[in-house]
């Protein structure tokens, strides 16, 4: 587990701006210990401990990228067709057991190594077989065409993956190409989550007229598990200080995260607070962003917690503001900012300077075939609605204080956020 100071993340200023926060937690936090070895059909999603370096090239020879026939390029056709003597033939895994020698062609298929001689590959498309069968050939096509080098990919030796690479299907695949069968990953980070208030009860128990079934608890939950993370459910907890305060120290002695949600603002009701000073140290963040400015940091017997805000909306970004990034900081994976699509607004919104702020809106194709991205019509934190019938966010700087139809914003699909 991750062993924090209860001072680590310490700070005086009334509203911290994101990037500093992020910034802050990528610095303080540092990867867990533990690594495992995992076959590489369990490699996608995991962060690498160890740089793969290619033992090969790739391709590891020189192959055709066509279905064709193989030539050598000082035959090729300068002024109208040539004919060859077709002198062999060569499918992918055969091995080609002699040269090309003057005037000859090899029929070859794609992937089939180069025989010796040949250099360039006439796709069968532009061939002719005369009635003595040998193929008539055109000329214009350049030397070297249709065929794929040795090395062309990948060179032998080169740094192919580093360490701190969440694995990916595209990264699985050049792992696999590369003749790897497992690879050394670090051991997945073991996350606590749970839910505070007595306004909530879990879904299926009956609820009482002023209750909320507890919904918060199950969309971080599946939101850990896309990060590829080990989730332990605890429950709900009632607005006990007592009760919170024992949970949460339980929940510390072994995991490397606590994520809470409700209960971290600073009304009287708010017990989160208490618990946790109660039993470690918590220092308050009112991050600079809305939706989510009530956001919680602190450390309980040196393993980290955030407290996420009760209202769902609230509680969706600032786990994608905050807590994505500490869990990739506590992975040991390198930090990864989603790449945000320039799109245009349609529609129109006022803002405060100096925080970030995250528009949930849908994307529609415009008549000039342009995106536009469309804000859902109604405000507030706690519409679930608002997360269910959108396609993203749409991320407004600290500098921007207005938004026209027409401007270009940036808009984070949540296709892309986990």
């Amino acid at each position: 587990m991750a062993q924090l100071s209860d001072d680590c993340f310490a700070f005086g200023g009334p509203l911290m701006p994101l990037d500093d926060m992020i910034a802050l937690l990528s610095a303080r936090l540092q990867p867990v210990e533990g690594t495992e070895v995992v076959p590489l059909v369990k490699a996608d999603g995991r962060v690498l401990a160890e740089d793969i370096h290619a033992p090969f090239s790739l391709p590891a020879f020189t192959n055709s990228a066509v279905d064709g026939y193989a030539v050598r390029g000082a035959d090729l056709p300068s002024d109208g067709e040539r004919t060859f003597t077709v002198a062999g033939r060569l499918q992918a895994g055969a091995k080609a057991e002699k040269s090309v020698m003057p005037g000859e062609a090899v029929r070859i298929f794609t992937g089939a190594p180069m025989p010796e001689g040949a250099d360039t590959v006439f796709m069968q498309e532009d061939a002719r077989i005369d009635d003595r069968g040998h193929v008539i050939l055109p000329s214009g096509l350049k030397r070297g065409a249709n065929m794929r080098p040795a090395g062309e990919d990948i060179a032998a030796g080169q740094l192919v993956l580093e360490t701190g690479q969440r694995m990916r299907p595209q990264d699985v695949a050049v792992a696999a190409a590369l003749g790897l069968a497992q690879v050394t990953v670090r051991r997945r980070i073991r996350v606590a989550v749970l839910s505070t208030g007595n306004e909530i009860v879990a879904p299926g128990a009956p609820r009482g007229p002023a209750q909320l079934f507890d919904s918060n608890r199950f969309m971080l939950m599946a939101m850990l598990a896309r990060l590829g993370c080990e989730v332990s459910d605890l429950g709900m907890l009632g607005d006990d200080r007592a009760a919170i305060a024992g949970g949460l120290k339980e929940a510390a002695a072994g995991h490397d995260l606590i994520i809470t949600s409700g209960g971290v603002s600073t009304g009287e009701a708010d017990y989160v607070r208490d618990g946790v000073e109660s039993v470690g140290s918590l220092v308050f963040w009112r991050v600079a962003i809305k939706p989510g400015r009530p956001v919680a940091m602190g450390v309980i017997d040196g393993t980290p917690l955030i407290g996420l805000p009760g209202n769902p909306a609230a509680s969706f970004v600032t786990f994608v503001c905050v807590a994505r990034p500490a869990l990739l900081a506590l992975a040991g994976a390198r930090p990864q900012t989603p790449p945000p699509m320039p799109v245009r607004a349609a529609f129109t919104y006022k803002k405060k300077e100096g925080r970030r702020e995250y528009v949930r809106a849908s994307l529609r194709k415009a008549p000039d075939g342009s995106l536009e991205a469309v804000k859902f019509p109604r405000e507030g934190a706690g519409l679930l609605s608002s997360l269910v019938e959108t396609d993203g966010l749409v991320e407004l700087g600290e500098e921007t204080t207005r938004v026209e139809p027409g401007q270009t914003v940036a808009f984070l699909p949540y296709s892309g956020l986990f």
